[in-house]
């Protein structure tokens, strides 16, 4: 019998499962033999996993395990929207504003208080991109859900601001949307409304950005800080390089991104060439973003 002849599944039947292999494993009687560390099946053993020679195999486990994921919830493309965690939803940003300003009426002489009120004023103007993007993330994820693939799934950090926001526009549609979250230092959970089976939490920042772009149609980057313009970043690069292939990056907010890096300045030094700034397009709503990714993919209107 040749390869095309063998039955389906054979193969698999040679060899049991690893599951199986588990569960084997632990029929023994226990002695010093048995309990020490050495015994574990290596896949098992977290202390062996965890040593720093294994980081490659760490690596690849990251990568394996989203991938696999993914593939197994039909996700074909994806929509990218980056954006400040401090990013407040409009209300919630108008009550802290009030906090705010009651602390400072309490002790009108402290400067920390003023400069608290200062950074409240500009949350609640910054707030208003948290209702853009979770308008951008409505209109992508209504439209390309097809034939049980999905298209264009909104993918974020998983964290709070503009993240949520995003999230919670595909979520209150019913579609899915995936977070890709980051152990830190500090205490953070993902936000409640990344679709549970497609929330995944990463170690390696290098696996987690891989992930953002191997399936991305299109990055939005929203006003945000270091980690923003960092995922900006990274990605103009690849694409500037030919990494990757050219997709829609759109930067949402005419007045923070002018302020924020001068493009032009980076030309008139030579450090860029004139052409680079055409990587990507300035836009100031999410509706206005959606309709620059429908236009670069001649999509339905």
């Amino acid at each position: 019998m040749n390869d095309s002849e063998t039955p389906p599944g054979i193969l698999h039947q040679t060899y049991p499962s690893a599951a199986k292999g588990v569960v084997d494993s632990r029929r023994h009687a226990i002695t010093l033999q048995t309990e020490s560390a050495s015994y574990a099946l290596a896949f098992t053993d977290d202390a062996f996993l965890l040593r720093d020679a294994m980081r490659g195999v760490r690596l690849q486990l990251e990568f394996q395990k989203a991938d696999l994921i993914q593939i197994d919830e039909e996700i074909e493309s994806t929509i990218v929207v980056f954006g400040g965690a401090r990013i407040l939803e409009p209300s919630v940003a108008r009550a802290r504003l009030e906090t705010a300003e009651a602390d400072l009426a309490r002790s009108p002489g402290d400067g920390g208080l003023k400069t608290a009120v200062r950074v409240a004023h500009r949350l609640v103007e910054t707030s208003r991109y948290y209702d853009e993007a979770r308008e951008l993330a409505r209109l992508a994820s209504t439209s390309c859900h097809l034939n049980g693939h999905c298209h264009f799934v909104v993918a974020t950090g998983g964290g709070p601001g503009i993240m949520e926001a995003a999230n919670r526009g595909a979520h209150e549609c019913g579609a899915k949307s995936i977070g890709h979250n980051i152990v830190l230092p500090h205490e953070q959970q993902p936000n409640p409304f990344i679709t549970p089976e497609l929330c995944f939490q990463f170690h390696y920042f290098a696996l987690r950005k891989m992930h953002f772009l191997m399936r991305a149609k299109a990055l939005i980057c929203f006003p945000g800080g270091y980690g923003t313009m960092d995922e900006l970043f990274e990605a103009l690069t690849l694409i500037q390089t030919g990494k990757i292939d050219p997709i829609p990056v759109i930067l949402v907010g005419r007045a923070f991104w002018q302020r924020a890096i001068d493009f032009g300045f980076l030309v008139e030094e030579g450090l860029i060439s004139s052409g680079d700034v055409n990587l990507f397009r300035m836009v100031e709503t999410g509706a206005e973003a959606w309709e620059e990714i429908s236009r670069f993919y001649s999509l339905p209107a």
